[in-house]
């Protein structure tokens, strides 16, 4: 994954996902129909693309430790 393609899936897991879950529970509260539905899968969604994230992070911070580790034995 590319750190243009990480960006994007943090931006949205972040910012976006977590936005439209606030407006959808606000239409939930005001008794629209489904709206409970679109409510639960968006904070799933949410916790997915979390999860992706993290996943990401710890594999690529796992990668720059042995690329750091393979320049300083090169030295």
């Amino acid at each position: 994954m590319s750190n243009k393609q990480y960006d994007i899936i943090k931006l949205v897991g972040l910012l976006a996902v977590p936005i439209i879950v606030f407006l959808s529970a606000v239409v939930s509260i005001l008794d629209f129909p489904g709206a409970d539905k679109v409510t639960a899968i968006l904070a799933a969604l949410d916790v997915l693309i979390g999860s992706i994230v993290t996943i990401m992070k710890t594999l690529y911070e796992k990668k720059q430790k042995e690329l750091d580790k393979e320049v300083q034995e090169d030295e």
